[in-house]
């Protein structure tokens, strides 16, 4: 007998008319899987923030000092973040909102779209922040205000 003539029939050759063939759907992840993006990026944010508690940004010699405030004068919007991630991380929210107001509300906001991020992906649905021009925009003149506030004198309370 020929090998050829067995009795399983030949597979059947796709037909052109039901159109593509859609590929087959990949497995869905474990959630330990989908977790792992989020809980990296969170260690190494709390291992940034470890770092910042532990190495004092309020004596000299340990950071590099801001090149806008060194060849300016001005603060930046970011001058006085470490020192205010440093009071932040031992529990100072007030020193914390004097060194750099803005910071704070940054790490706050951060918290709240990372808790969404990982229950989102526990669940399996990706995280989405459509945030349309305008936002942006307003965004960056809050940044603008903030630095142009903070370097004058009736805002010389935003100063770190």
């Amino acid at each position: 007998m020929d090998a050829s003539a067995s009795s399983s029939p030949a597979p059947a050759a796709p037909d052109p008319a039901a159109g593509p063939v859609p590929p087959p759907r990949p497995a869905p992840a474990s959630r330990l899987r989908r977790l792992a993006t989020p809980a990296g990026v969170l260690a190494v944010v709390v291992g940034a923030f470890g770092f910042v508690a532990a190495v004092d940004p309020n004596e000299p010699g340990h950071y590099p000092v801001c090149p806008m405030l060194r060849f300016t004068g001005v603060f930046c919007p970011g001058c006085g973040g470490l020192r205010s991630a440093h009071a932040f991380a031992h529990g100072d929210i007030t020193a914390a909102l004097g060194a750099n107001a803005l910071a704070v509300i940054g790490y706050v906001v951060f918290a709240a779209v990372w808790v969404l991020w990982a229950v989102r992906a526990s669940r399996g649905r990706p995280l989405r922040i459509g945030l349309a021009p305008g936002y942006w925009w307003g965004v960056g003149a809050v940044l603008l205000v903030f630095s142009v506030v903070r370097n004058l004198p009736f805002g010389s309370a935003l100063a770190p």
